[in-house]
């Protein structure tokens, strides 16, 4: 009799074993199926993160471009001489203080328009920060 006890409470013991690993397992399922859909959402936002880039390499080229329109047009106006004949004195002083400003400007890096975004975003925009190490998922799976 005390060993059929004995095998009775083995045998509960392996039947709460089995359903504890029942419910392991489908969570263990849950959280390889939310691990999945977070390396899908992952995966669009770098690509979002890097289509952006582009488009502010772009954006900015084409400011620094347009900057140097500006400044040519700028030294064109006081330098010429044909120029200076149709400016007024007021005119002229007000193109040499906007010439100014702009040649600060451009010497200053970081002193641009979109300086606070540089300075507050940099990290989170920068691609040499932006790294997902797969290290990490072998050490967990083993």
């Amino acid at each position: 009799i005390q060993i059929v006890r004995c095998f009775e409470v083995i045998r509960q013991k392996c039947c709460r074993l089995e359903q504890d690993q029942r419910r392991a397992r489908e969570q263990l399922a849950c959280a390889e199926a939310d691990r999945a859909v977070l390396e899908v959402k992952l995966k669009h936002a770098r690509n979002q993160v890097e289509v952006e880039m582009k488009k502010r390499h772009r954006a900015e080229a084409e400011l620094q471009k347009q900057e140097r329109k500006l400044q040519l047009i700028f030294e064109l106006l006081l330098q010429d001489p044909s120029g200076s004949a149709v400016l007024t004195v007021e005119q002229r002083s007000i193109l040499s203080t906007l010439a100014g400003r702009h040649i600060r400007r451009t010497l200053a890096p970081g002193r641009s328009r979109s300086s606070a975004v540089d300075e507050s975003c940099q990290s989170l925009l920068s691609h040499s920060d932006i790294s997902y190490d797969r290290t990490d998922d072998d050490v967990v799976r083993k």
